[in-house]
């Protein structure tokens, strides 16, 4: 233990001796020039070719851990006492215990594995096979992946305005140009959509049809065919990104089935993923997509990251075959559920001045509209005065935001009463920003 502490060093034949002492890491550290970098980094782009944009600052925001006092109202993960921690320490050790656990996979990811995401994404139908799916490392992995398969760099791809910033920042680092088409109370406009895919010449969609990131809309039953009819015209790909199904509440209605389900052509590209109804650390999904650009898909993710650890799909695995794993679902239906009333009577009784078009039954977030005039760097700054953190709204639009906006969001917060507590910063915050403006 003294050797791996770096305190003492060990001569064999002669005996222990005290280490010599550490200097201090500022000592190790040789301040070069970098500044030649400014220049190697901006010189990427010639002729035509959109250069990259490489910012995780909308990302972060959400996945930072806010300072200690500062109650976390703008995270995207479910809190330590929702995760189905006991279960998923049980699967973890029954995974390591499997035959073969520890060795090599098949590159497309373990064949059961394939064979559950199939049916959760197919459907009673049994529209989609083991064969058409693949494991990923979670759904951002998926998402760059699908990008980077079906879009060359400097080409148009058509997003939902507003949309997850995530995706956003994943397509500029691709060298890609989004292009929004916007969202109403009922998914993504098609008639704008196909007016968008004329006007850019984009051959890829990407689309939140479930409880869509970040304002709540679930796509129209009427719109659902319009948007597949509106690619397919374009002889375009879809990209489905179904980050929600696990997480509709208690008094949701019947969820619609994924858009992949009823799709046959292969004009549907699916990504779900285990990570947001589990734990930030099960960085499970899948890609599932037919015809020629599923070996595509499959080549991309090989080159970036050979396969998803065995063990990890192992305990996936034993997560979602246990008994446990239902019950949880249903915990945290009812959890999101109470969660949602909570946040909406708080914010009647704190914040009546914000906005919100409708109050989703899935997902953890809700969408609300400030004055106009409102700064929302100024605002989100004040509230995290206040102590509590919430999301801006202006990096979830790929171009200039039409409103100011905030994304509040009910399940990370550790405990109930912390989402009330938030609510009432968040309305001093408020108090304090409006008044001036």
């Amino acid at each position: 233990m003294l050797v791996a502490e770096g305190l003492v060093v060990t001569r064999p034949g002669v005996g222990a001796f005290r280490a010599p002492a550490r200097r201090p890491d500022s000592a190790l550290l040789q301040r070069g020039d970098t500044s030649w970098q400014e220049v190697a980094l901006s010189a990427e782009a010639s002729g035509d070719q959109v250069p990259r944009s490489v910012d995780a600052n909308g990302v972060t925001t959400t996945l930072d851990v806010p300072p200690p006092g500062v109650l976390e109202l703008n995270g995207g993960y479910l809190p330590p006492g929702l995760q189905p921690t006991q279960a998923l320490a049980a699967a973890l050790a029954r995974a390591g215990r499997r035959p073969g656990a520890w060795l090599r996979p098949s590159l497309e990811g373990l064949e059961e594995l394939r064979g559950w995401f199939a049916r959760e994404i197919g459907g009673p139908g049994g529209t989609v096979a083991a064969a058409d799916v693949l494991i990923t490392a979670g759904g951002q992995s998926a998402l760059t992946t699908a990008l980077r398969a079906l879009a060359p760099p400097g080409a148009a791809v058509l997003v939902e305005s507003p949309t997850y910033p995530g995706m956003l920042a994943a397509a500029r680092a691709s060298g890609l140009r989004p292009v929004p088409v916007p969202v109403d109370s009922q998914g993504v406009r098609p008639d704008l959509l196909a007016d968008a895919f004329r006007a850019s010449g984009a051959r890829v969609f990407v689309c939140q049809p479930l409880f869509q990131n970040p304002t709540g809309a679930v796509l129209a039953p009427g719109r659902r065919r319009e948007v597949l009819r509106a690619v397919r015209e374009a002889g375009a790909f879809l990209v489905e990104d179904d980050f929600a199904r696990h997480l509709a509440h208690e008094d949701a209605e019947p969820l619609p089935p994924a858009l992949r389900a009823e799709d046959p052509d292969g004009v549907v590209v699916h990504i779900c993923s285990l990570t947001k109804a589990t734990s930030p650390s099960l960085r499970v999904g899948a890609l599932a997509a037919r015809g020629p650009v599923l070996e595509r898909l499959r080549a991309i993710q090989i080159v970036d990251t050979f396969f998803v650890p065995r063990p990890l799909q192992e305990a996936a695995l034993e997560l979602v075959g246990a008994p446990a794993w239902p019950r949880h679902l249903r915990t945290v239906a009812a959890e999101l559920r109470t969660r949602r009333e909570l946040t909406l009577a708080a914010l009647a009784d704190q914040v009546p001045a914000l906005g919100l078009a409708h109050a989703p039954r899935g997902g953890y977030h809700l969408w609300l509209r400030l004055p106009d005039g409102t700064d929302e760097g100024v605002l989100t700054a004040a509230a995290l005065r206040a102590g509590v953190a919430v999301a801006p709204g202006s990096p979830y639009f790929a171009a200039e935001s039409p409103a100011p906006h905030i994304r509040l969001t009910f399940a990370p917060a550790a405990a109930e009463g912390d989402i009330v507590e938030g609510v009432r910063r968040l309305g001093a915050a408020c108090a304090e920003v409006l008044t001036r403006s």
